[in-house]
């Protein structure tokens, strides 16, 4: 893993085997902040599922902006995780840190747990459901299987009526495929780049295509 300084000065790295950076190289915790935790309306005592947690920054932004959350990650790399370790910013990271390392993390404003495995199977042994999803895998070109209908009806099976998912990717084949799960898609923020991010929600009279 290459150490990668990103415009807004935070930190993140470049993954050799997908060939790609974790964040968007305007700006890493920009990202998080404007393209996830924003147009999904987080505030306190929200439940996230949070997945590609990667260095942790969109659920470090979602604990900067409410207190009182659940969250639950998944990841597939142990590398990664370990390398939060090496991240230093402030009070709230170091509780991303403690969960990447211990893969839970409670207080008295936040009840955190990470799965490691791969998504696709992991999500099928969470019972919760959520208000929130973040979805950021690599790109669809270079890690197609964590944007394909199947998972994506997975995850709509995991949200409440009325909750919001929020992604980077605007693809066709993305919203193509969060449609055909049952989604209501929208255009979000632009940050960093011409292209929109993609919000996607289940409306409370939506059902997943089975």
């Amino acid at each position: 893993m290459q150490l990668v300084k990103t415009k807004d000065n935070s930190l993140t790295f470049h993954n050799k085997e997908y060939d790609e950076t974790y964040h968007s190289i305007s700006g890493a915790l920009e990202e998080s902040y404007k393209k996830f935790v924003g147009p999904s309306k987080v505030s306190d005592n929200k439940a996230i599922l949070d997945i590609c947690f990667g260095l942790g920054y969109n659920s470090y932004a979602a604990i900067k902006t409410a207190k009182h959350l659940k969250i639950t990650a998944l990841e597939n790399d142990k590398e990664i995780l370990n390398l939060s370790q090496t991240i230093n910013i402030d009070d709230k990271y170091e509780i991303i840190k403690q969960l990447s390392k211990d893969f839970v993390y409670k207080d008295e404003n936040y009840d955190l747990k990470l799965i490691l495995g791969d998504a696709r199977q992991t999500i099928k042994e969470i019972k919760e459901q959520f208000d929130i999803v973040f979805l950021d895998p690599f790109s669809p070109k270079k890690c197609p299987e964590l944007w394909e209908v199947e998972f994506f009806k997975e995850i709509f099976n995991k949200m409440k009526p009325d909750s919001i998912l929020t992604t980077y990717s605007c693809a066709r084949i993305v919203r193509d495929n969060l449609q055909k799960a049952g989604f209501q898609v929208k255009d979000g923020p632009c940050v960093g780049r011409r292209a929109p991010s993609t919000i996607a929600i289940k409306n409370s009279s939506s059902t997943s295509l089975q």
